[in-house]
């Protein structure tokens, strides 16, 4: 179950709350048990789904679970409240929490438990539900509280007066909050695997790079300290244990690091976690981490050029794949004719492939899950060729590839002036000059062009 919090003492927040109240489905319950300043009175529940109004701003509220029917029941909990800045029209989300002094509510140094996962699908949410003109957007880590027991993320509705009172925008983060049914707090796609959480650090208060992650990548943000914050907090060796509690407070073991931070770097390696790119989080993607681990260990890492394929492996086990040398001078020539196409072609076939450039041209070792698989790679590949050449046959050990092209040697012993008159015989047209015809097969040579092939498999 779910826990909405309301605060009567938020004007957006009351007003999320009657755009909930307003769906289909709630039942009325009364609870004598505590104030209604405390969440107690009237309250309202409906499948998934318990709402309890708090007369407090939310940022004093130390645990308004215990204010919930069964707190035992509860998942996470959702505060929905008001967004106040400079921001415009503006729907965020957030987690709560100090890196460094506790200004507005909660205590210093310490997280309340994250929600990712529903923190992930209420942006998705919010964006689907989104009036025209509104932005989305996901906060760092700021205020109160830091006492509850459970998971939590705040749902905001910004950035001013006029905003708080739209009765839209209102219904915007009501709907969102509503679609959270069925959403676990954490980020697992993996079913095998723990969640697939991480804790940002650096950047703004509003943190485009989190978002972008949140809504491209099959990763959940945890907690993010942006630059103000660890400005507040100091010196990273000194404030090991605040690094550590928002790792635990994320469920989160890897981080994103915006800029050169090598003392924070140092500690957070040092805690025993580890910092990855954003190229690593979008390359590696939902893939299991066990296969990505033993894949970067036998292969090159993402950040070397690793690159994964569509063939998918069942764990991380070393007898799951073969390691093969890609045929890169064929690779080449066929790049030469459809990049797309190679790439797709080396895709389809493997596990994983390392590559050059850039990270867009497939070169060196690959993982494929069968001997078959290479064998499909290369004949995708020869088809690429038989485009350009009249022939190419596969032997064991080359690809030998057969066109017949128009030789400017033989043109120039002729005595064809070179320009327009050699074009015109690279396109098969005869050319006259003084007096005399030469057909396009007078100046033709044979070429046979070879590709080497060398599986070189290992277990």
């Amino acid at each position: 179950m779910i826990g909405i919090v309301v605060s009567r003492a938020d004007q957006a927040s009351a007003h999320i709350g009657r755009q909930l109240l307003d769906r289909d489905g709630w039942t009325s319950h009364t609870d004598e048990s505590r104030s209604e300043a405390d969440g107690g009175g009237e309250f309202h529940q409906r499948d998934g789904f318990e709402l309890r109004v708090f007369e407090p701003i939310h940022v004093e509220l130390d645990s308004p679970e215990a204010a919930f029917s069964e707190p035992d029941a509860l998942d996470y909990l959702v505060f929905v409240s008001k967004h106040a800045g400079e921001t415009g029209r503006l729907l965020t989300a957030h987690f709560t929490g100090n890196f460094g002094p506790a200004d507005y509510g909660g205590q210093p140094g310490a997280f309340a438990r994250a929600a990712p996962g529903a923190q992930k699908a209420v942006i998705a949410a919010l964006d689907r539900h989104a009036p025209e003109g509104y932005d989305i957007g996901i906060e760092c880590t700021h205020h109160g509280p830091t006492a509850p027991s459970i998971p939590s993320l705040f749902v905001e509705l910004g950035s001013s007066k006029t905003e708080w009172e739209d009765s839209e925008g209102a219904r915007a983060v009501a709907d969102s909050v509503l679609d959270l049914d069925g959403v676990s707090a954490d980020h697992q796609p993996v079913d095998d695997e723990g969640p697939r959480h991480i804790v940002g650090f650096g950047g703004g208060h509003y943190t485009p790079r989190c978002t972008r992650l949140v809504v491209d990548s099959e990763w959940a943000i945890g907690h993010i300290g942006s630059a103000w914050q660890l400005d507040a907090m100091g010196d990273p060796a000194a404030n090991r244990d605040v690094i550590a509690a928002a790792f635990e407070a994320s469920a989160a073991e890897l981080a994103v690091v915006d800029g050169e931070q090598p003392d924070l770097e140092a500690v957070i390696r040092d805690l025993g976690y580890h910092v990855v790119s954003e190229t690593w989080l979008q390359t590696v993607g939902s893939r299991p981490l066990t296969v990505v681990s033993a894949l970067e260990t036998e292969l090159s890492t993402v950040e070397d050029g690793l690159r994964f394929g569509r063939v998918e492996i069942g764990t991380g086990e070393r007898d799951d794949w073969h390691t093969v040398d890609l045929p890169e001078e064929l690779i080449g020539a066929a790049n030469g004719i459809d990049t797309d196409a190679v790439w797709e072609a080396v895709a389809n076939h493997t596990v994983a492939f390392e590559t050059v450039e850039g990270g867009t041209l497939p070169a060196g070792q690959a993982a494929v899950a069968t001997v078959d698989d290479f064998d499909g790679l290369v004949d995708r590949l020869i088809e690429l060729l038989e485009s350009k050449y009249e022939s190419v046959e596969r032997g064991d050990r080359e690809i030998r590839a057969r066109q017949t092209s128009f030789d400017p040697g033989k043109a120039a012993t002729l005595g064809v002036p070179e320009g327009p008159k050699f074009g015109k015989l690279a396109a098969g047209e005869p050319v006259t000059f003084n007096g005399k015809t030469v057909e396009p097969h007078v100046v033709e040579s044979k070429q046979v062009d070879r590709f080497p092939l060398s599986r070189s498999e290992s277990n």
